[in-house]
């Protein structure tokens, strides 16, 4: 899904090495970085007129497969860093990769919690439409490992391509039940209530964030992940939910 900020630019795509950052990036990233992504490119247009963002959001597998298979991005930003190396085994980073956010996983269920879920166990009654990502992607594999530790079995309904494909089909009524991160349940805005799993089932999930080796503009995708990795990034990643690394 592409998203852009600072409206539609189509100037250059390289940065002069004076004056104002500038010029458009590219920045692949994982779909639960959807509405923080967003909010930091429309801070960092703001500080920099000159400079703008088009995102890229997806499962963080696909997305490693398009970078390796020649898609043209500048960033990359990964929801598990299993995908950054493969991207980085393709001698595809620029540099090193660095972890900048986790995140954490909750069970998303309708307002109100009609279902009374309240476990992790109670995902594999009969009478819940439970869905899942797929275990290709990384909300997949942590709602996996979730289950496997609190030793519960469970056929999802589907699967889906992405966590937020699992978010929607609960906000729209089409399943009881779903693992999604705790990011996904404060940016669905009251569509959907979460049920917080114990430590001892949680998994945490390591955001990791590189500029890519064939980036057109490095100063404008350095000065993107730098601010990630700084205090005004973790302020903006904080405020919906992502905690630092």
């Amino acid at each position: 899904m592409l998203a852009s900020c600072g409206g539609v630019a189509f100037e250059s795509s390289t940065s002069s090495s004076t004056g104002p950052p500038s010029g458009t990036i590219t920045v692949f990233a994982a779909s639960s970085l959807t509405d923080a992504f967003g909010r930091v490119g429309d801070e960092l247009t703001g500080r920099y007129p000159g400079a703008h963002f088009i995102f890229n959001y997806g499962s963080s597998s696909t997305l490693a497969t398009q970078i390796v298979n020649g898609a043209p991005a500048d960033v990359f930003a990964s929801a598990d860093e299993i995908n950054m190396k493969q991207v980085a085994d393709a001698a595809l980073v620029a540099g090193s990769a660095s972890v900048f956010a986790t995140n954490r996983l909750q069970i998303a269920v309708a307002p109100g919690n009609p279902k009374r879920v309240a476990s992790l166990a109670d995902l594999a009654r009969r009478d819940l439409v439970v869905v899942l990502a797929a275990p290709s992607v990384p909300a997949g594999r942590y709602a996996l490992d979730a289950l496997g530790k609190a030793g519960v079995s469970l056929v999802p309904a589907s699967q889906e391509l992405d966590v937020r494909a699992v978010l929607n089909k609960v906000a729209l009524g089409e399943a009881d039940a779903g693992i999604v991160y705790v990011t996904d349940v404060i940016s669905a805005a009251g569509r959907v209530a979460g049920v917080d799993i114990p430590e001892q089932h949680q998994v945490v999930a390591r955001y990791p964030v590189a500029t890519l080796r064939d980036s057109r503009n490095g100063r404008v995708s350095s000065l993107f992940v730098e601010f990630l990795l700084g205090p005004g990034g973790q302020r903006v990643l904080g405020s919906f939910g992502f905690t630092r690394p």
